[in-house]
């Protein structure tokens, strides 16, 4: 019964520090990666598709992505949909080709975009101690109706509290690191 309630818990813990991952995708460094374009959608003949389902997506320099649309139509409709999102991106067009290079962070932007990468961790944070108080709600319940007896219902808050701080510790690693690309020039 602990187990369960302990095992769910490790797992949607683990899921808030893989939220994190796609949240900090989001938050582009000085390079190019594939990563940040995830979540611009095109539209692909009446229907939302992300973009590297429409078009092959490369690094072609430390600075540069490449995108190289499957059908040649797509060109202007992707090009659209990268300059709507919000990642302040602009491409331009070669033909089929379409590069999107990337602009170099001032001190100001990188300062920006640590206080965007520390929002999201304590983000992440917050939800898997809401989890944890979840957890631990479920085990005192099962304590106030005698399911379970107060050394296992001590031992279930223990169990919580360290898949808590391992999943936290995971989430400053992933902040420091984000960090560190963020500095880098």
């Amino acid at each position: 019964m602990i187990d369960e309630i302990v095992r769910d818990a490790d797992e949607r813990m683990a899921k808030s520090a893989e939220s994190l991952i796609e949240q900090f995708k989001k938050i582009r460094t000085g390079r190019a990666t594939p990563a940040i374009l995830d979540s611009v959608q095109v539209d692909y003949y009446g229907s939302m598709m992300p973009i590297n389902q429409v078009a092959n997506v490369t690094v072609e320099d430390a600075r540069t992505l490449s995108i190289i649309p499957w059908e040649q139509p797509m060109v202007p409709a992707i090009e659209k949909a990268i300059m709507k999102s919000d990642l302040g991106l602009n491409p331009s067009t070669a033909g089929s080709v379409i590069r999107v290079p990337m602009p170099a962070l001032t001190e100001e932007t990188r300062k920006g975009y640590i206080r965007q990468a520390r929002q999201e961790a304590e983000n992440a944070r917050i939800a898997i101690r809401n989890v944890r108080r979840d957890a631990n709600s479920s085990i005192k319940d099962l304590l106030k109706e005698k399911e379970i007896s107060e050394d296992d219902s001590r031992r279930g808050e223990d169990l919580t509290q360290k898949a808590t701080d391992k999943h936290v510790a995971e989430v400053e690693s992933l902040l420091s690191q984000k960090e560190k690309d963020l500095m880098e020039i």
